[in-house]
């Protein structure tokens, strides 16, 4: 097994079967909840940051002179687009001080909505998928990610009643 293949799968998690690219996203949620505690927000966004090019790279290796350019194993795109998810719930811990598990409501909005985002992949997220190549196997859960933290956020206004 090669670097790339344990980054593409993250350390083979995307050989659980069924529905691999869930167990990717529910395996992002710890790695998540740690880089938090760790280093607060600034770190989840550095990580991600991190986590983009790495993925890029790990899914161009792994993928290189193979038929499919999306191998239903590289789960590496789930965990960028699951901790994009999440980014509003960890700047709200951050920034006031309070646990992110006690927004457990949020995790649980995040999970399920990035999922959904990615799995029917409705506009820019298709065409992103549509790409083809590692980019275009990052650049769908990217966004996906986005579409799932507006969600996010928007679901925590309502609760609130901001909205």
């Amino acid at each position: 097994m090669t670097l790339a293949h344990l980054i593409a799968t993250l350390l083979g998690v995307g050989h659980i079967r069924p529905a691999p690219g869930t167990w990717g996203s529910l395996i992002a949620l710890p790695y998540a909840w740690l880089l938090h505690v760790l280093g607060g927000f600034p770190l989840l966004v550095i990580g991600i940051l991190v986590a983009i090019p790495l993925g890029w790279w790990a899914t161009a290796r792994y993928t290189a002179g193979g038929p499919d350019h999306d191998p239903g194993e590289v789960v590496v795109d789930e965990l960028v687009g699951q901790w994009i998810a999440l980014l509003p719930l960890s700047y709200a811990a951050w920034s006031m001080q309070i646990p992110i598990l006690a927004m457990w409501p949020g995790w649980i909005a995040a999970f399920a909505l990035f999922r959904l985002f990615d799995i029917t992949k409705p506009l820019i997220i298709g065409w992103a998928d549509r790409q083809g190549g590692p980019w275009g196997v990052m650049l769908d859960d990217i966004f996906a990610g986005v579409f799932a933290a507006l969600g996010v956020m928007a679901l925590a206004a309502l609760y609130h009643g901001v909205l």
